[in-house]
Order: structure tokens, then sequence, then C-alpha cells
């Protein structure tokens, strides 16, 4: 009987990690055919577009109040920072410069992405969560509609469609917190102030800018709705998804930040 323990107990132990290999490749085999399924279905008609109106506002309001706070701080508390640096090379000039490049290459579409992700991506993810738990969304493929196409498809295209605009908006209240910084201890005029911002600026910051926010949309939308649509375990479940969306989301975005910036390093 020993000697059988011992063979039975180390094949047992092998199982678990083979479990879980398996289990992970499902699950990206269900993500990716989750992902294609958006893709088939979000461009053929009907179109929901009232419901995309609604969900662009919905995820612009949302946001908009704790983007505006955190934009302006992250602007002024950055040029605050920057300064005694600059400073001890007498480089006090490049501040503004310093700033915009900051701002609009990394900070804005990062901070709004990140605050997207836990306002909004938690939201989608628990309220398609409920509606799974309790039978909504069962309901609404019996009685004939699209649910996928009305309640998945109409949320990732307003997260694709609105994020870039609030990392736009982050970008210029950050820069405005700059100046008030700048200004303060600089006297330096609100014109001269924006031609130093602007004049480092690039093309292709602006456009690796607006991939960012647009990628960083499209993954908080499609990650939210994943971990709701499929929610299981009643009420636990629904703060699972919800979890799951906020967590899986900005670890996502922070992959695709390093991808964006290297490759967009090449066109520099």
């Amino acid at each position: 009987m020993d000697t059988e323990n011992s063979i039975i107990l180390p094949i047992k132990r092998k199982a678990k990690p083979q479990k879980r290999i398996t289990s992970f490749f499902i699950s990206l085999f269900n993500i990716n055919k989750f992902i294609l399924r958006f893709f088939k279905e979000a461009f053929l008609p009907p179109y929901e577009f009232k419901e995309i109106i609604r969900q662009c506002y919905e995820v612009g309001v949302r946001s908009f109040t704790l983007i505006s706070l955190t934009g302006f701080i992250v602007g002024l508390i950055f040029t605050k920072q920057s300064r005694p640096s600059l400073a001890q090379f007498g480089a006090n000039s490049w501040l503004p410069s310093l700033v915009s490049i900051a701002i609009m290459r990394a900070l804005a579409p990062l901070v709004t992405a990140l605050i997207a992700a836990g306002k909004v991506g938690s939201s989608i993810g628990a309220e398609l969560g409920s509606m799974r738990v309790t039978e909504q969304i069962d309901a609404m493929e019996v009685s004939g509609t699209k649910p996928f196409k009305f309640l998945v498809c109409t949320r990732v295209l307003a997260t694709t469609l609105t994020i870039p605009i609030l990392a736009t908006y982050t970008g210029l209240i950050g820069l405005l917190g700059g100046f008030i910084n700048v200004y303060t201890n600089e006297g330096t005029t609100y014109r001269t102030y924006m031609q130093q911002v602007f004049d480092p600026l690039t093309f292709v910051d602006f456009t690796a800018s607006l991939i960012k926010s647009i990628v960083f949309g499209f993954t908080i939308g499609i990650v939210g709705c994943y971990q709701g649509y499929y929610s299981t375990k009643g009420t636990e479940g629904v703060g699972k998804a919800a979890n799951g969306a906020v967590v899986t989301a900005m670890f996502l975005i922070f992959i695709e930040e390093i991808v964006i910036v290297q490759i967009s390093s090449w066109f520099r």
C-alpha cells in the first residue's frame, strides 16, 4: 500500500500544473474567439447607433470629473517636481517642452486609460455579469434578439471612440496645470508657453498617442465585456467579473504601452 500511495501522490501533484496550463490555453482560445466574434458582428447590420451614442455618453460622464482633476494634478505636480532637476543645469526654459513631451507622449493616454479601466471597465463587467447571472442575456437570446451585438459591440465601440477624446482632454488639462505652475514661478505668458509646448512635438508623437488611446479603449471594452458576458456563480461571479475586468485591463494596458512605445521609437 505504501508503494502504491507513493506512486499515486506524485501523479496527482503533476496533474494540477497540467490542468492549469490546459485551462490557460482554453481561456486564450475563448478570448480570441470572443474578439473575432466582435469584429464579425460589429460591422454587420443592423447597427445600434442610438445605443452606441448612449454608451459613449455613459463612458464620458463616468470618467469626466475624475479625469479632469487627475489630469490637472498630474500636469501641476510633474512641472513642480521637474523644476529642481532642470534648475541644476540652468535649463528652466526647457520646462514647458519637457512637460509637453511627457504628457502628450505618455501620461495623458496612460492616465486616462487607467482611470477608465477602474471606472468604466469595472462597471461594464458588473453590469453584464449581473445580466448573465439573472438570466437576462439568456432571455434575450430566446426572444430572438442579438444580445452580443446590443450589449458587447456597442460598449466596445463606445470605449474605443471615447477614450481617445478623453485622452486628448486629459493632455490639454495637464498642460493647463503645467502652465499655472510655470506662470507662478517664471511669469511666462500663455502664448509663449504654448509655443514652447508644441515646438518639440512631431506628427509621430500625436499619431502614437492616438493609437495608444484607441488600443487602450478597445482593451478596456473587450476585457470588461468578456468578463461580464461569461460571468458565473451568482453574485460572487459579478464581483469577480468587475475585479477581473479592472486587473486584466490594467495589466494589458501596461504591456501595450511598452509595445507601442518601442514601435513608435523606430519612426523617430
